[in-house]
């Protein structure tokens, strides 16, 4: 599934984050051992506040190709081609968008009970 090293984009602590394998997964691993980047500016990211996690592997939302040229600027940072980087901005807005309609919904059951 995963290689040590390979880029994806995963939902860490309900917010969506770029993340780094650690180390190589298989297909069948419940759980994957990540490090953690958060957007900082246009196609930059940096190790988030708490830069290693272990995530569900069912919060992955997609796995970059290895020859996507990502590039390392400095240590704790990345930066995404313009592709990747849209990727992540599409997925990250349709999270934020399911999140939401989840909030409307349970917000409109409440009121409904109200009355």
């Amino acid at each position: 599934m995963l290689k040590h090293g390979s880029l994806a984009v995963a939902v860490v602590q309900r917010q969506v984050m770029v993340v780094q394998a650690a180390r190589t997964h298989g297909q069948r691993e419940r759980w994957v051992d990540v490090y953690t980047y958060t957007p900082f500016g246009e196609r930059v990211f940096l190790a988030s506040s708490v830069p290693q996690a272990r995530i569900s592997s069912r919060d992955i939302l997609t796995v970059f190709p290895e020859d996507e040229g990502v590039r390392e600027p400095m240590t704790g940072m990345l930066e995404l081609p313009p592709q990747a980087f849209w990727e992540f901005k599409e997925l990250s807005s349709r999270t934020q968008k399911r999140y939401e309609q989840l909030f409307s919904a349970q917000l409109s059951s409440k009121l409904r009970r109200r009355w």
